[in-house]
């Protein structure tokens, strides 16, 4: 194997599972099913087989087809999808489509079109361009299946009054006046039992409610229609289902080749997009479980198109409605704890006993009571929850005209006039730019908003030239997009501008938006996010020394550090090299860095890799790195931050929380905790300790701060926060319990506030090893995680630190006072810096039990 060429990464832990040449050990596996797979098949299955009955009925297919449907969906798409959890069969969303083709071409023809769906989505799936369909607006997929469900509800009030629907929107509403003068009782009196039960079973109060709320409400709505109206002795059209033998299967196509086209490619689209925006919306629900309910792979989209196509196939050919992957069914999977795609497959093969055995008892259940169960279906793809939603993205005319096109002109028409307006709105948002100019105190701002086209050069020119000569000027730039037309604009006013005087400062949303000087003199272009990432990017050129001329590089004056008079703000990147030179203080006309004198290794040595007096091409001193973060804030996040942070120097700091954490560079508090200024009073040392009363050896910083959170900030909360890899943990477990006279350094000294941490894990390694102490005590057992196992000797003693340094509060005057009035309250934590997950201390488990934080639906 060539130098060149890399190993694969898990080429050293490949290892035999038995011995070479000789045959494995035990005997065949055997196919096993989890409990949890088993009772969310059933609650699965118990709602799929009124719905997949209903579907059927909606579209005026034979009933038969709806289970067809729903058995193929769940043993073919379950078997062979890429998304484990997602249940498949009739969908709602097909509704409309299968009954518009049924009525142009027929039952067999309509199976021939399903057939020929299923292949297109096998080659989708087979040229891997899943991902490329998700790239629909979701007010397009959010407008079509409301427009499916406006139409599917006003179709099924018909049946619900004991009519017979239209074949389109526009003919049903004329027809329902005639309707409503028309009404047959026994129909309505079991369609709105069926909707009461459907709308009240989910609520039933109280400790009977959680028991009874486990049956799904759609069977619940159907069985008790169906027992009053058998009963009662009602006398209305119920399921009938003819013999299999006469069951109609697939036939060669027949009909129009360009109208046979279109309804092949409809059909592959409604089904592709609300297939795949399942697997997306399952993903989800899944994530949001607890990590007991155990690990399931995420949804492989193309694999996905692959089931989805192979089950069109099979269930066109045997005569089945067309399949897809269904919200209501796939969120109950989920739900009900289901940990592999065999609950899918379960289902399916619960539909097939339940229709070929049950066939008597289906045949009671009233064409009323479905009907009144597929409009609540349909009414509750009108989501207003997706309303909100276009209308805060300001989406609402691509909703309501897909919306309206699907209503009265069809699907495929509807989500093409979706499609239009979409790319019209995202035109008009692309050229339609505000630019606005004001002057406050003496300063004239430049305010863009929007994106900055060739179309706004016009109105940019003009604005920027009623800026006085020698005014200060500030230029906003509130988008995400410049074009060279602008940019040449931009740049040759800023030009003309310094040079009779004045200064300017360019701002922008997005990190490198300056244009006044040459990419090989800008600073660091990080993405958003990276500048902490060990600034993992290329170095711009050292600083000039002290005195160069920049005028070469600013565009400005001789002696100036920007385009403009010093004290201004930064807004170039020679503002940033201004930032540096102030780092640093000249001696002599040499630079040394300010924090000291220089030793050997040491960052600001001369000779010292990373420092002006090292090699060509070194790596700039600390001093750059937090100059050009500095510059960074102040071009950034000041101007948006600036009227928070006024508000917070009036009224001063008012946290709700103090929170006590490692000093260790990789533990952000504000990232982990999503807090801002005002929020936390955080307080920071080794190992996060909290030294006892009276044995702080002269330093009671952390003792002050504490007293000052409860006593004068009032504080509500005390958070002790540890973290994977510390430091200090692995210090202790090295140093053991060697005596004072080997602590002389600071940090030896300090070290000795953790050996009461240190005590509590061999106290319970003893205990452990126990039944009970020589006392007869019970033993104590070690905190642990829940969900994992504790990774090694340093997280355990992290975990036994985070607890013990939570009892050394309770110890402080402060708190305890603070405690005994409920005014406080103590919470542990730990932040497992590899995984990006925080642990919270259980309040009311025995020994301490770190709990993963749950997600929390931030739009709820």
């Amino acid at each position: 194997m060539s130098a060149c060429v890399p190993a694969r990464a898990d080429s050293a832990r490949t290892k035999h599972v038995h011995p070479p040449h000789s045959p494995p050990p035990g005997g065949s596996r055997r196919f096993r099913v989890a409990g949890a797979d088993v009772s969310a098949a059933v609650a699965v299955f118990l709602i799929a087989l009124p719905l997949s009955l209903g579907i059927a009925l909606a579209t005026g297919a034979p009933l038969q087809a709806g289970l067809v449907a729903a058995a193929v969906g769940g043993i073919v798409a379950g078997r062979i999808g890429g998304c484990p959890l997602q249940v498949s069969g009739p969908a709602a969303g097909l509704t409309v489509v299968t009954a518009d083709l049924i009525q142009r071409y027929g039952w067999r023809t309509t199976c021939a079109i399903t057939v020929l769906a299923g292949l297109a989505q096998l080659g989708l799936g087979c040229l891997r361009v899943a991902r490329s369909a998700l790239a629909v607006s979701p007010a397009i997929v959010h407008g079509m299946l409301a427009g499916i469900g406006v139409t599917i509800a006003v179709a099924q009030l018909h049946i619900v009054l004991g009519g017979t629907p239209q074949s389109s929107v526009p003919d049903n509403l004329v027809a329902l006046p005639a309707q409503l003068a028309n009404l047959h009782p026994a129909d309505l009196a079991v369609s709105v039992l069926t909707l009461t039960l459907l709308l009240l079973w989910p609520r039933i109060p109280g400790r009977a409610g959680q028991v009874l709320g486990r049956l799904p409400a759609a069977l619940i709505a159907v069985a008790g229609a169906t027992a009053v109206a058998a009963l009662t002795g009602l006398v209305l059209p119920k399921v009938d289902l003819p013999s299999w033998s006469s069951h109609a299967l697939a036939a060669l196509p027949d009909g129009p080749v360009l109208g046979l086209v279109a309804a092949v490619l409809t059909t592959t689209l409604v089904c592709s997009v609300q297939s795949l925006l399942g697997a997306v919306a399952v993903d989800k629900l899944v994530a949001a479980r607890p990590a007991q309910a155990g690990h399931v792979k995420r949804s492989d989209l193309d694999r996905e198109l692959l089931g989805q196509g192979a089950a069109n196939i099979v269930s066109g050919s045997l005569g089945g409605l067309p399949v897809a992957g269904v919200a209501v069914r796939s969120s109950a999977n989920v739900a009900a704890g289901a940990v592999s795609r065999n609950s899918t497959m379960l289902h399916g093969v619960l539909v097939v006993i339940a229709t070929l055995l049950l066939v008597p008892a289906l045949e009671l259940i009233p064409l009323a009571s479905l009907a009144a169960l597929v409009m609540a279906v349909g009414l509750k793809m009108v989501s207003l929850n997706h309303i909100r939603t276009v209308t805060r993205h300001r989406e609402v005319l691509v909703y309501a005209v897909t919306t309206g096109g699907v209503v009265f002109l069809g699907v495929l028409e509807g989500v093409a006039l979706g499609i239009a307006v979409a790319v019209g709105v995202a035109l008009h948002r692309l050229t339609r730019t505000r630019i606005t100019h004001h002057e406050a105190e003496g300063v004239h701002h430049v305010h863009v908003r929007g994106q900055l086209t060739f179309l706004a050069v016009p109105r940019l020119s003009r604005l920027l030239h009623q800026v006085p000569q020698g005014a200060d000027a500030v230029v906003e730039l509130d988008g995400s997009f410049m074009d060279h037309a602008a940019y040449e604009t931009l740049q040759d006013w800023q030009k003309t501008h310094t040079a009779q005087g004045g200064s300017v400062d360019i701002s922008g949303r997005r990190p490198g938006t300056r244009i006044s000087e040459p990419a090989e003199t800008e600073g660091c272009r990080c993405r958003p996010w990276t500048p902490w990432r060990n600034h993992q990017c290329d170095r711009p050129p050292a600083a000039p020394p002290p005195g160069t001329d920049r005028q070469a590089t600013t565009g400005g004056p001789r002696g100036r550090s920007r385009s403009g008079p010093v004290g201004k703000g930064p807004g170039t990147a020679s503002g940033t090299a201004a930032a540096e030179t102030a780092v640093h203080k000249t001696t002599g006309g040499t630079t040394a860095p300010a924090t000291g004198p220089s030793t050997p290794g040491a960052p600001g040595a001369p000779g010292t890799p990373g420092t002006p007096d090292g090699p060509a091409g070194s790596a700039r001193p600390a001093g750059g790195e937090l100059a050009r973060g500095i510059s960074a804030f102040h071009r950034n996040t000041a101007p948006l931050m600036r009227r928070e942070l006024a508000r917070l120097a009036r009224e001063g700091q008012q946290p709700s929380q103090l929170f006590l954490t490692c000093a260790d560079s990789r533990v952000v508090t504000s990232m982990i905790t999503s807090s801002g200024p005002g929020d936390l009073f955080v307080v920071r040392n080794v190992g996060n300790f909290v030294p006892l009363p009276g044995q702080e050896s002269g330093d009671d910083s952390v003792a002050a701060a504490i007293e000052y959170a409860v006593d004068v900030l009032k504080v509500r909360s005390l958070t002790v926060c540890g973290h994977s890899g510390c430091g200090a943990m692995q210090a202790l477990l090295g140093a053991g319990h060697a005596g004072p006279e080997d602590r002389g350094t600071p940090l030896q000294r300090w070290l000795r506030h953790g050996l009461p941490s240190l005590d509590r894990v061999h106290a319970d390694a003893d205990a452990g090893s126990d039944a009970a102490d020589h006392t007869g005590s019970r033993p104590r057992p070690r905190p642990r995680l829940a969900g994992r196992g504790i990774a090694d000797a340093a997280e355990q003693l992290c975990l036994a630190n985070v607890v013990q340094q939570l009892e050394h509060l309770r110890a402080h005057a402060s708190v305890a006072r603070a405690l005994r009035s409920g005014d406080l309250e103590l919470h542990g934590m730990y932040f497992d810096v590899g995984e990006a997950q925080s642990y919270l201390l259980a309040q009311d488990a025995e020994g301490g039990v770190f709990e993963l934080v749950p997600g929390i639906d931030l739009t709820a």
